[in-house]
């Protein structure tokens, strides 16, 4: 629910204003951006009342204190903490490439590359991060275990990102459902527009490398996890 909660707002008018998502007419597109607003502010207030009542998703039960750690780890990391820190990164990042070629003592040290992991790690690594340590939490996992599971979530969390910037470049419009090169006409950083795409492509592979090393200590158990980064890294859409 918050996913798509930021998916939608995402598409308005007022931040990337796109047209198409899944192939489909955005939700503003569709209805109107007065609805998406409400869809959106909807879907992320219910995605609490839902964490709220355990039994509709946690098949055992969870103490009152695991409960609320788990519903502020989530709302830290979709908050001002993460999530929404990473889409303000975002919208300045427009302004900060039109410094990039200035030397970094008139832009303050400024750093594209630095910059963009910082963006990414706030805006999906950090929804991604949580995704793998609450279920880990609600598991009973002890504390080197989401050690490794944390590191596992922050390298395929910014592999996602890359891949995904690579697809804009690459990627086929039938296949991803919206049109390719947005990036670019939006003058967006990205990692292909910083490092290059096949940089990119190298970068996003050692991620993934990384991420499927740090959870070996599972073993068999680690498998789902290990497949989900292999996929990261070969999806087209």
């Amino acid at each position: 629910m918050i996913h798509t909660y930021s998916l939608i707002h995402d598409d308005l008018p007022a931040m990337d204003d796109d047209d198409l998502r899944r192939g489909r007419p955005t939700l503003h597109k569709k209805f109107s951006e007065s609805t998406a607003i409400l869809a959106g502010d909807a879907l992320l207030t219910h995605a609490f009342y839902i964490l709220s009542n355990p039994e509709i998703i946690f098949s055992k039960d969870l103490s009152n204190n695991i409960l609320l750690s788990i519903i502020a780890k989530i709302a830290d990391a979709a908050g001002t903490n993460g999530m929404i820190e990473g889409q303000m990164l975002d919208m300045q990042a427009e302004h900060l490439l039109q410094l990039k070629n200035k030397s970094k003592q008139s832009t303050g040290g400024f750093d594209p590359l630095d910059y963009l992991k910082k963006m990414h790690t706030f805006k999906t690594g950090k929804m991604i991060k949580v995704s793998v340590e609450v279920g880990a939490i609600a598991a009973g996992a002890n504390h080197e275990e989401l050690d490794y599971l944390r590191v596992y979530a922050e390298k395929i969390g910014m592999a996602f990102q890359i891949i995904d910037d690579i697809l804009d470049v690459e990627g086929d419009p039938l296949v991803m459902g919206k049109p390719v090169g947005s990036d670019a006409v939006n003058k967006k950083m990205t990692f292909p527009d910083i490092i290059g795409l096949e940089e990119s492509k190298k970068y996003a592979k050692e991620l993934v490398s990384y991420a499927i090393e740090s959870i070996n200590i599972f073993g068999d158990k680690a498998l789902p996890l290990q497949n989900i980064a292999n996929y990261i890294i070969k999806r087209k859409y």
